[in-house]
């Protein structure tokens, strides 16, 4: 095998590489060329051939034959005087013509396969069938047509004599006569009748050299001719219901012109039929881009597309669908409404999902998305709960998912089939939080409904009631909760007397119970009521394996909610976001994301880093050092606190962030570990960070 250097990547050092490469006999070592941006080195690399600026590196290289393609007479003598004597050196003169000879040569065969390619699909195209015999009858070539009006695959007719195939053709006969045939009848084997028209071939010596049939399928024909009869009755009728539709509806060909527009579109838009059909399906856009074009493309069709359009830039919403007939796409149908038609009935629909969320959980364990120890512990211990009817108490940072949970235990609990109610303590007024959960007797205060009022307890009665920011209750207010708690019943407000209810309780809190117990800002013995299911969701800082999965299922969500098609997040942008303190938790992942997609350009399908917030990296916890610090008058707590800390750090340390080891060697229970990590701001990345 001969070991060859190419000199020089443009157009010669190309065309020699292209050939040699294809020679078993010859190995190219590399390609040089000074220019950086030559053709020749990127098909190089393409090969796995090396690339190089400078011959010099590799002409002692056991090199065998060197091809200087630069032209250059300067590169040629030096290339002579420093080879190898064994080694043979090629001017680029000669690597010139044979580039150009190889040049001339590729042309004239790419245009000899382009001439036949055109021949054959010439005749495979026409709808007519075409048979082809030899000087000997038989057949060598048939088109597509001619298989399926025969009704056979032309392997099995090729090379055959053709009065096998068609035993009435009189093709040998035209041989011999050499006399065409125009519009001759024949019956064939499968019941098909024919219009054939038979022609010899004769050479440039006048002797025959075959002969041919075209022919025409009359049973087709006559076929087709019913079905543009019916294709007209068809076509009057769907033109009737277009037109008599309160839907505005406009439909348009595979090239994108309008077609067919009807009565309501002309009403909703202003624009009349000769400004529609013919014309671009761009002509009644104000603001927004084509849905007609978009599904012609995409031959996919688009919900809900909010759009302006026609000379007063009316607001619709549009919907539209690719028409395909037989797998070909034939054009699309897109119907608009009138956003000022539907606006009444959206807020009817807004008022009935608020209603609807009130009253039933939507999400299950399903839902929940994580694999890593840290969520796994939470979720285990959530369908624990959702198995008992004790009271549940969900502790953790705001935007890690408390809600999520909830719904799931109840839609894992017995009590599914009932109602499922929501209330955020933080989020209703002192004065009215009292009414809305326990309800009030007629007349219990200026403006109260006659008849009174259920509360929430009464409403979800035999159900759920989801207490979210338990933490933000005032002091009276713990107290009535208390005694719903311990009593199972309620006093309405201006009430004397006490209602019975069963109502399983899950509470919820991002705050610390037991510092505002310490603080007097909540009560102790509601604490122990609330804590006898306490779940730690841990934040998304502890669970960075689960950003992957999370970041998926949100692309996903987003995509539904924003009409995109997102497929993924680059490497680059994924490891900014594992790297990130994620204050705000999954919330904040959730806004990250969707605001990158927003930003995104329609054709772009990945995330990059550029489309990322500035997102700084997780800190080490100053408060996590080592260091012996002199007493500078704390108090006995702050010094309990802090040697309890220190101690928790060096456990967890020194079991390798094993949270069941650590527990187990401190003589405490996993959760109450998952409370005091947490309160010690303690995590695995920013104790591996600061040490």
């Amino acid at each position: 095998m001969k070991r060859v250097l190419i000199v020089g990547a443009g157009k010669g050092g190309t065309a020699l590489l292209k050939l040699l490469n294809e020679i078993d006999r010859m190995q190219i070592v590399a390609v040089t060329d000074i220019n950086p941006g030559a053709a020749g080195l990127s098909i190089a690399k393409s090969y796995g051939i090396p690339t190089d600026r400078n011959w010099k590196d590799w002409i002692h290289k056991d090199i065998d034959i060197i091809i200087e393609a630069t032209g250059e007479e300067e590169v040629f003598n030096a290339i002579r005087e420093t080879r190898h004597r064994s080694t043979v050196v090629i001017p680029g003169s000669v690597a010139y013509v044979t580039a150009e000879l190889l040049e001339e040569k590729e042309s004239l065969v790419q245009e000899l396969k382009q001439q036949a390619e055109n021949q054959h699909l010439i005749l495979n195209s026409i709808h007519d069938g075409m048979i082809v015999i030899t000087e000997e009858g038989k057949v060598s070539f048939l088109n597509r047509s001619a298989e399926r009006i025969l009704s056979r695959k032309r392997s099995s007719m090729i090379g055959e004599p053709i009065n096998e195939i068609i035993p009435a053709s009189r093709l040998p006969q035209i041989l011999t006569s050499r006399k065409k045939e125009v519009n001759q009848k024949l019956e064939l084997d499968n019941g098909k009748k024919v219009i054939t028209t038979r022609i010899p071939m004769i050479g440039q010596d006048q002797k025959v050299i075959g002969a041919y049939a075209v022919f025409k399928d009359i049973t087709e024909v006559v076929n087709l001719a019913e079905e543009i009869t019916d294709l007209k009755e068809v076509k009057t009728m769907l033109e009737a219901i277009i037109h008599s539709s309160d839907e505005a509806i406009s439909v348009v060909d595979e090239n994108g012109s309008g077609l067919m527009i009807n009565p309501a579109y002309t009403r909703i838009t202003g624009l009349s039929e000769s400004e529609i059909v013919g014309e671009p399906a761009t002509v009644d856009i104000s603001e927004g881009e084509s849905m007609h074009m978009k599904v012609l493309r995409t031959r996919r069709p688009v919900r809900g597309v909010r759009m302006k359009v026609g000379p007063s830039k009316k607001d619709v919403l549009v919907n539209v669908a690719p028409v395909i007939v037989d797998g070909k796409l034939k054009g699309s149908v897109g119907v608009l409404h009138d956003v000022s038609e539907i606006q009444s009935l959206t807020s009817e629909l807004k008022r009935a999902r608020q209603i609807i969320r009130s009253l039933e959980a939507k999400y299950t364990f399903d839902d929940i998305i994580g694999d890593s120890p840290e969520m796994t512990l939470a979720l285990e211990q959530a369908k624990v709960g959702a198995r008992t009817p004790a009271t549940v108490l969900l502790r953790g940072e705001s935007g890690t998912g408390k809600e999520l949970f909830a719904h799931a235990i109840h839609n894992e609990s017995k009590r599914r089939h009932n109602k499922f109610i929501r209330v955020n303590c933080a989020a209703i007024a002192e004065s009215l939080l009292e009414s809305e959960l326990f309800g009030y007797e007629e007349g219990a205060f200026s403006g109260a409904k006659r008849g009174g009022k259920k509360g929430l307890f009464e409403e979800g009665n035999y159900g759920s009631i989801f207490l979210d920011e338990i933490g933000e209750l005032t002091l009276p207010m713990q107290a009535k909760l208390l005694r719903v708690l311990q009593e199972n019943e309620i006093m309405r407000v201006g009430g004397t007397k006490p209602v019975h209810v069963d109502v399983r309780v899950i509470a919820a809190t991002n705050i610390n119970l037991e510092k505002a117990i310490m603080n007097k800002k909540f009560r102790e013995d509601l604490y122990y009521r609330l804590n006898r299911l306490p779940i730690y969701i841990p934040p998304l800082r502890e669970r960075r394996g689960d950003v992957h999965q999370l970041t998926e299922h949100l692309i996903q969500k987003l995509n539904e909610d924003y009409g995109r098609h997102v497929i993924s997040v680059n490497d680059q942008a994924f490891q900014q976001l594992k790297d990130y303190d994620w204050p705000g938790n999954v919330r904040e992942l959730e806004n990250i994301i969707g605001r990158a997609m927003i930003y995104m350009e329609n054709v772009e399908d990945t995330i990059l880093p550029g489309h990322l917030p500035h997102l700084k990296k997780a800190a080490a916890d100053a408060a996590s050092e080592e260091k012996d610090t002199p007493w500078l008058g704390e108090t006995l707590q702050q010094a309990v606190d802090e040697y309890e800390k220190k101690l928790l750090a060096d456990a967890y340390r020194s079991h390798n962030y094993n949270k069941t080891q650590t527990a187990k060697a401190l003589g405490i229970s996993i959760r109450n570990l998952y409370y005091k990590l947490e309160k010690y701001h303690l995590d695995k990345n920013s104790m591996q960070n600061f040490s």
